[in-house]
Parts: structure tokens; C-alpha cells; sequence
């Protein structure tokens, strides 16, 4: 999940292909087409991302992997953009059972739905962060 990119008002997701001198050449999951990003861009790594539970926080790495052994590694059941508030709320009580009602808001379960979606059809279906630290030592290594 390091490699994969969340970039603030680019929709969808990123593939992290190339590092150069003060920016990153990332790959959109959604449609494939490569761009540079900068440092005034807003780029955060899925495996830096955490969801609020009545607990401790826990990965999105581990959300990831309970959405994808809730809906079969396939697109998710629930579609974020029609669901009112109370679908998406019992859906992801089905997934997080503890999840923080107070601080985990509508847009964020939207959001995470959409995520999963655009990784799935991307093909990606591990959502470990070990495995993917593999991968990046091996993308640095070609620079």
C-alpha cells in the first residue's frame, strides 16, 4: 500500500512509478495515464492512512482487507454515490464493527468504498503493507 498514492483533487488513485528530482511520476489506477506530481501537491501513501475506532486507530491496510472479506474481493455491494447516511453507516458496521461514529463521517466510508473499488479494478487484492514495501525498495533501487 506504500506505492499506492492519494493525490488531494486528482480523483481516483495513484501507482507511484518513478522518483525525480522534486517530484514523483505516478501512474492513475483508474485510467492508466502517467503525470508528474510536485511537492505543492498533496500526496499521501494508503499505508499512512488510518481509520478512527472505539479503540485504537486502525490501518486502512486492515480496513481494506475486512471490506474485501465482506464483499468477496469484488467491487463493493453498496454504491457510495446513491446510499444515504444510514446504508453507508450499517454497511460499515458490518465491515468495523467498532468504528467511531463520532469521528468517522459519511464522506469518509465514501470515500473508503471508493478506494476499494478503484483497487479492485485495478487488480489489486493484497492490501498488506509488507508486500509492498518489497515492491518500493525495488522502484527505488531502478533510480
Amino acid at each position: 500500500m506504500k506505492n499506492v498514492l492519494a493525490i488531494t483533487g486528482k480523483p481516483g488513485l495513484f501507482k507511484l512509478v518513478s522518483r525525480g528530482n522534486n517530484m514523483l511520476i505516478v501512474e492513475s489506477l483508474l485510467d492508466g495515464k502517467r503525470m508528474p506530481t510536485y511537492a505543492r501537491d498533496k500526496i499521501v501513501s494508503l499505508a499512512d492512512v488510518s481509520m478512527f475506532t472505539t479503540g485504537d486507530d486502525i490501518a486502512l491496510s486492515e480496513v481494506l482487507t475486512k471490506v474485501g472479506e465482506k464483499e468477496g474481493l469484488k467491487p463493493a455491494s453498496i454504491d457510495a454515490k446513491k446510499a444515504d447516511n444510514t446504508a453507508l453507516r450499517a454497511w460499515f458496521t458490518e465491515v468495523l464493527p467498532n468504528w467511531d461514529e463520532d469521528r468517522v463521517y459519511p464522506s469518509d466510508i465514501r470515500k473508503l468504498i471508493q478506494w476499494y473499488n478503484v483497487l479492485i479494478n485495478a487488480g489489486i487484492t493484497d492490501f498488506s503493507v509488507e508486500e509492498e514495501t518489497a515492491a518500493e525498495e525495488e522502484v527505488e533501487t531502478k533510480d
